[in-house]
């Protein structure tokens, strides 16, 4: 029985107020489509957890959807702060827990693997056991040096963007591979969006590239174009100048609201969001689609 349902009702029927939200992707196949329906749903009192929160959860938080985010890193990559988060947890308005890249894969490993907590090598960042209670030290059982623990996670609902899969949840990814395996095994709950649906057969012909097996798949979503603006390797580039131009929006409050009104709320989904970003778009980040608006991100 397929699988296969819009982004709409999978986001109405498995994300769930109070829920921790997992979005993975490691600067790349980021589900942006997924976030910005959360966003249109308004899904309240989410604990918001990634490695590098990325551009997606400072909308997400400026859409008033975090009560929390549990993070490593967080940064506009390669161009500076996540504004709008950062300044929420600085105005006590976002209550927030900090681990390593490290940390948090591993705490996604033990959740993955049903352990209640996994061991670490001691790091050079001594002061997050300072600031995250949950990072702790116990004695090596067989004499060496003290380890570091941290928790399971287990996130209610997991978003994994992947190039393609089948109606039953299979899924080939492949590019700059983040901690999506990991996030899809330790969740509740994963709901899948693919660049491409295709038949079960091509899945079956590249077996190395299936990193969900579908059987931890709850639903399956054909949404091309999903990650704008990160990227899907093979299909379209990272967009680079959003990057810069978000920097800009996010420094005022009545900007990122005119970014929201028109690109999340005054879109249906993101078919219409792609059309809305225009021909040149489309060529400059290699888009297959040719529409024929032109966007502008300085108008912000």
């Amino acid at each position: 029985m397929s699988k296969v349902v819009p982004l709409f009702e999978a986001i109405s029927e498995y994300v769930k107020d109070g829920d921790i939200i997992y979005a993975a992707g490691f600067t790349h196949l980021i589900p942006f489509a997924a976030g910005h329906e959360i966003i249109r749903q308004a899904k309240k009192n989410l604990t918001l957890a990634r490695a590098t929160p990325d551009l997606i959860y400072d909308q997400m938080v400026a859409a008033g959807c975090a009560r929390k985010v549990i993070f490593s890193y967080m940064g506009n990559p390669g161009v500076g702060s996540l504004r709008i988060v950062r300044s929420a947890i600085e105005q006590g308005k976002l209550e927030w827990e900090e681990y390593s890249h490290f940390g948090m894969i591993t705490r996604l490993q033990a959740g993955a693997s049903g352990l209640p907590f996994l061991p670490m090598n001691q790091t050079g960042a001594a002061d997050l056991e300072i600031a995250n209670p949950n990072i702790k030290r116990i004695p090596d059982p067989y004499g060496g040096k003290e380890v570091i623990v941290v928790p399971a996670l287990h996130p209610d609902v997991a978003i994994v963007h992947v190039q393609r899969a089948d109606e039953n949840g299979n899924a080939h990814l492949w590019g700059i591979i983040g901690e999506q395996k990991e996030a899809a095994f330790a969740a509740k709950k994963v709901i899948l969006t693919a660049e491409e649906i295709v038949d079960e057969s091509v899945i079956r012909s590249d077996p190395n590239r299936t990193m969900i097996p579908g059987i931890v798949v709850s639903t399956v979503c054909h949404v091309p174009y999903a990650c704008h603006p990160s990227y899907a390797q093979g299909y379209y580039d990272r967009d680079n100048e959003f990057y810069l131009a978000w920097d800009k929006i996010s420094e005022s409050a009545d900007r990122v609201k005119r970014y929201l009104d028109e690109w999340v709320y005054g879109v249906k989904d993101r078919a219409e969001y792609l059309e809305k970003l225009g021909t040149e778009t489309h060529k400059r980040l290699k888009v297959k689609a040719r529409y024929s608006e032109k966007i502008n991100y300085g108008s912000y």
